[in-house]
């Protein structure tokens, strides 16, 4: 089992830059692929990036591809999401995750952090 907790997120203006942090507890952090997923009110949640077990591998939304990159050092069990040229839209809850198979489907995540809120203003 794995606990996660995300860091970072808070009140930019558009065209700013934010980095979240996922710190992952447990030996066996480099066992699972991770994930980012956001959620934004009334909508459902979504993934925005996810990092296979290496970080060899990663797929991204078409709305964060270019702008967004994520990343994991397995030696400090943490996964970063590096978010640059902000947009409004970008506003949300935003979630790191960890499943046994690298992908972006939300129902194969088995592990779930509480969540970050990201606040882009215009």
């Amino acid at each position: 089992q794995v606990q996660l907790v995300e860091s970072g997120g808070g009140l930019v203006q558009a065209g700013g830059s934010l980095r979240l942090s996922c710190a992952a507890s447990g030996r066996t952090f480099r066992s699972y692929a991770m994930g980012w997923f956001r959620q934004a009110p009334g909508k459902e949640r979504e993934s925005v990036a996810a990092i296979n077990w290496s970080g060899s591998s990663t797929k991204y939304a078409d709305s964060v591809k270019g702008r967004f990159t994520i990343s994991r050092d397995n030696a400090k069990n943490t996964v970063y999401l590096e978010m640059n040229s902000l947009k409004s839209e970008d506003t949300a809850v935003y979630y790191c995750a960890a499943s046994f198979l690298f992908g972006v489907g939300v129902q194969q995540y088995n592990y779930w952090g509480q969540g970050t809120q990201v606040t882009v203003f215009s």
